[in-house]
């Protein structure tokens, strides 16, 4: 028994490691290359028209199920991203375009400008308003970035979304 306990007690520490705490965010922030930088609140977001998600269950890069999220509500990013001015000369520049989206814990994923605004995918891409029928200030996991075409959604399911920084490869 003593050995048990032993044991037990060494594990703990790793298995605190093992759990990521990802801190609920207040707001997103919108920067890089761009005219004029935007902060949305929580307040701002509510005043957003909101689409009805269907149920979106996530896959980890394995293919196993890690969750399945419900009863949600979102804003399209492209709706988020309309009043966002772009720095560019000529339209193509816009191919030259990409956005990385941060979370509070640092993690990130990458999106082109043609993903989001030039295929079917990117009319998939929302930010979680409401999430098994609580609004988005009682969501512990808030702000929330989800993709609902994705085979996998658990590579670009973003739980504390912080940031999005505009940046321009030449």
């Amino acid at each position: 028994m003593k050995k048990i306990i032993t044991l037990f007690a060494l594990l703990i520490p790793f298995l605190s490691i093992a759990q990521r705490n990802i801190p609920p965010t207040d707001g997103i922030k919108i920067s890089g290359e761009i005219k004029h930088d935007v902060y949305f609140t929580l307040a701002d977001l509510d005043t957003f028209p909101k689409s009805t998600i269907n149920d979106v269950i996530i896959y980890n890069h394995n293919g196993e199920i890690k969750d399945t999220l419900n009863g949600m509500k979102g804003i399209p990013i492209k709706t988020l991203l309309a009043p966002v001015l772009f720095n560019y000369e000529k339209p193509k520049f816009l191919n030259e375009f990409y956005f990385v989206f941060k979370a509070s814990d640092g993690y990130k994923v990458v999106f082109s400008w043609n993903e989001i605004y030039n295929t079917e995918t990117g009319n998939r891409f929302y930010i979680v308003t409401e999430m098994e029928n609580k609004k988005l200030a009682l969501i512990d996991q808030r702000i929330i970035f989800i993709s609902t075409g994705d085979l996998k959604a658990g590579r670009r399911y973003i739980k504390g979304l912080a940031e999005i920084k505009v940046k321009r490869e030449d």
